[in-house]
C-alpha cells in the first residue's frame, strides 16, 4: 500500500507467493484437507451412541427350554452379543472386573417358578463405569420374558410389567458406579487424554526445536549415540507425566470424589506405560517434520482420532468394526482400559495383560522406527 492506495499488482504478488508456499508445504496442505475429512468420517461413520452387540456373559443355571428362550429373546434385541458361557455368577463378576464383558446375565435354577410367581427371574449385571453402557443395559429390563406356558399364562393374568429396573422379572444391577456419576467415568479417562495430548506434543517438538535453534549440529558432534540422545530427552518428560498423573488423581479425589478401587501403584504403572508409548510416538513425529508448527499439526492429527475412537467420549462398542480396528492401534484405547479397570473395577494390572502387551509393542515399534529415522537424518 502506497499513499493510502492498494496496489493490485503487489497484492496479487503476495497472494501468489503464499499459494506457492502452501503448495511446497505438503504437511500443512495435507492438514488443510485431512482434518475436515477426518472429522466428517469420524462423526458421521465411526461415532454411534446407539449401542448394540455389547459383549455379554450368560450363566444359565436353569438350562431349560424356557430359560433358553429368554436368552434368545434378549439376544434378539441386538443389545447384547454372547461372548462367555459362565457356570456361576462369580465367573461373570470376574469377567466384568477384567473388562472381558460389559454385561452379565444370570438365570437362576428356579427360573420358571420365579417367573410363575412374578418374582425376579433374571439378573442383569452391568459394568456401570460407563454410564452409556449402563443406560443401554437398562433397556433389557423393559422387555417381556417368554417362559413356559403355565408361567406365561400366570404372568399375563397379572398387571403389566413395570418399566422400572428391578420392579419386573428382569433386574439390572450396576457395578462400580451405581450412582451413575459422570465424573467417575470421565476423571480416570482424563489421565489418559491429558497424558496423550501433552506427552506427544512435548516430544514432537524436541528434535525439531534443536534443529531450528541450530543445536542439532552440536549434538551430532558429541559422542552421544542416538539412543542416549533420545533417552536423555524423554526422561524428564516421564517425570513430568507422572507429576501430571498425581495432580489429576489428587484433584479427582478431592473435588469430584472419584474412588480408586484398585492399587494406586497399578494406576501409576498404567500411566507410565502410556507415557512411554506417547513419548515414542512424539519422537517419531519429531523426526518426520521440519518445523515446530508442523509438529503441532501432526500431533493434532493423532490426537483427534485418539480422543474420539478410544472410548473416552463415545462408547467403544458402538463403533463399526473398522473403526474399532483403528482404535486398537492407538495407545490411548488400551491405556483407558487399564486405568479405568484398576481405578473403577479394582482389577489388578496383570489381569489386564492384553492391553499391557499392546502398549509395550506400540512403544517398541515406534521407538525403533524413530531411532532408525534419526540415524538416517544423521547420515
Amino acid at each position: 500500500m502506497m499513499n493510502g492506495r492498494l496496489s493490485a499488482r503487489r497484492f496479487f504478488a503476495v497472494v501468489v507467493k503464499e499459494a506457492r508456499q502452501w503448495r511446497r508445504d505438503r504437511m500443512s496442505l495435507g492438514m488443510l484437507f485431512g482434518i475436515p475429512i477426518l472429522m466428517l468420517v469420524l462423526f458421521g461413520y465411526a461415532i454411534n451412541l446407539n449401542l448394540r452387540h455389547l459383549p455379554a456373559g450368560i450363566a444359565d443355571l436353569a438350562n431349560t427350554s424356557a430359560s433358553r428362550a429368554a436368552v434368545m429373546d434378549m439376544v434378539a434385541t441386538d443389545i447384547i452379543a454372547p461372548k462367555l458361557a459362565a457356570t456361576s455368577p462369580r465367573q461373570l463378576i470376574d469377567a466384568l472386573r477384567r473388562g472381558q464383558i460389559s454385561i452379565g446375565i444370570v438365570i437362576p435354577p428356579d427360573f420358571e417358578a420365579r417367573l410363575f410367581d412374578g418374582r425376579e427371574a433374571v439378573q442383569v449385571m452391568v459394568d456401570g463405569s460407563d454410564t452409556v453402557v449402563q443406560s443401554a443395559a437398562m433397556q433389557l429390563a423393559q422387555m417381556p420374558l417368554t417362559g413356559s406356558d403355565a408361567a406365561q399364562t400366570a404372568q399375563d393374568e397379572r398387571t403389566p410389567q413395570a418399566s422400572t429396573p428391578g420392579s419386573g422379572p428382569i433386574r439390572v444391577v450396576s457395578f462400580y458406579n451405581p450412582e451413575r456419576r459422570s465424573a467417575v467415568n470421565i476423571v480416570p479417562g482424563l489421565v489418559g487424554v491429558i497424558l496423550t495430548m501433552t506427552m506427544v506434543l512435548f516430544t514432537a517438538v524436541a528434535i525439531v526445536r534443536e534443529r531450528e535453534r541450530g543445536n542439532l549440529e552440536l549434538l551430532i558432534a558429541t559422542p552421544l549415540s542416538s539412543v542416549e540422545l533420545m533417552a536423555g530427552k524423554i526422561t524428564p518428560c516421564v517425570v513430568f507425566g507422572l507429576i501430571q498423573t498425581t495432580l489429576i488423581l489428587a484433584i479427582g479425589a478431592a473435588v469430584f470424589h472419584v474412588p480408586c478401587a484398585g492399587s494406586l501403584l497399578d494406576v501409576y504403572g498404567a500411566a507410565l506405560l502410556l507415557v512411554l508409548a506417547n513419548l515414542s510416538l512424539g519422537m517419531l513425529i519429531s523426526n518426520l517434520v521440519r518445523s515446530q508448527f508442523q509438529a503441532m499439526q501432526l500431533t493434532m492429527m493423532v490426537f483427534l482420532p485418539s480422543i474420539l475412537l478410544s472410548g473416552f467420549m463415545f462408547p467403544f462398542d458402538g463403533m463399526p468394526r473398522p473403526a474399532q480396528w483403528i482404535a486398537e492401534c492407538l495407545p490411548l484405547t488400551h491405556a483407558l482400559r487399564l486405568i479405568r479397570g484398576v481405578m473403577l473395577r479394582g482389577a489388578g494390572l496383570l489381569e489386564l495383560w492384553p492391553d499391557i502387551l499392546a502398549l509395550l509393542a506400540f512403544t517398541a515399534v515406534m521407538m525403533t522406527v524413530a531411532i532408525l529415522k534419526f540415524h538416517k537424518r544423521l547420515d
